[in-house]
């Protein structure tokens, strides 16, 4: 089983691409990349997960929208949620710039029989596709009292930040279940643009484990933001009825338990 981090460029940029295998009761790095045209980052997909193959694709871009205007019930969560942390989502709606871009890759995925997967029974071995969001994860799976903040500022700063990224994904990600075994990642660099390549890069390993951690817990360990209430969604309503509004499917914050109340 593989599983596909996607850190979408919404509108032009360029997009990270991570590559992730279950394999002997472990996660292995695969690939760590960028590209920029859609094509492209299709045929890459193509590549590491083949017509017919097992395996979910994590894309961080708002896949299914189908408001006019405003935002997405899942971003509202998001804000209640996740606000207090500082990751609060951007709001989509088919007026977005982004709109036609996002919600044209999540079509091509499904050309490609890879489905929407906002409820799942754990481990088992099919082609899914799940909205994500990073920075909201990253809350719960390294117990964080807000977001890494390497996205705006001056380059020292921005760097620093994803070197604590970079060192929690080394350090932590090996401990977690399911575990993701690595050697090595990139050195953060110091020119801007190459700092933005490795930024979008390490936001795909993290919608890879994320995508992982999903196929292995199930809701167990994760939760799902959608047009239910977290209750709901717990109690085990069918969610089959609200994938269309759009869903973000987010590892389970142990140690913020106080989110659910």
């Amino acid at each position: 089983m593989k599983f596909l981090g996607i850190d979408l460029g919404w509108v032009s940029g360029a997009t990270g691409l991570c590559c992730l295998e279950w394999r002997s009761g472990k996660l292995h790095l695969l690939a760590l990349e960028c590209l920029l045209p859609i094509s492209e980052i299709l045929s890459w997909i193509d590549v590491w997960v083949p017509a017919g193959s097992p395996g979910m694709v994590a894309v961080d871009a708002p896949t299914q929208i189908t408001n006019q205007t405003g935002m997405r019930s899942c971003d509202r969560k998001a804000h209640k949620y996740f606000g207090r942390y500082h990751a609060g989502c951007y709001p989509a709606n088919l007026n977005s710039s982004f709109a036609e871009r996002t919600t044209g890759f999540s079509q091509s995925l499904l050309e490609r029989g890879f489905v929407h997967a906002p409820d799942i029974t754990p481990q088992q071995s099919k082609r899914y596709q799940i909205e994500v969001y990073p920075h909201a994860a990253m809350i719960g799976l390294f117990d964080l009292p807000q977001i890494l903040k390497y996205k705006k500022g001056k380059i020292a700063e921005r760097r620093a930040e994803l070197e604590r990224l970079r060192d929690l994904i080394l350090t932590r990600l090996p401990q977690q279940e399911p575990a993701l075994m690595m050697e090595q990642l990139p050195e953060i660099p110091t020119t801007g643009v190459a700092l933005k390549a490795l930024e979008d890069q390490l936001d795909s390993l993290i919608c890879a484990y994320i995508a992982a951690h999903w196929w292995y817990w199930g809701h167990q360990r994760n939760i799902v933001l959608t047009d239910l209430e977290l209750s709901e969604v717990r109690a085990g309503r069918d969610l089959s009825t609200t994938i269309t509004s759009g869903y973000i499917v987010i590892p389970y914050p142990q140690g913020n338990p106080e989110l659910l109340d």
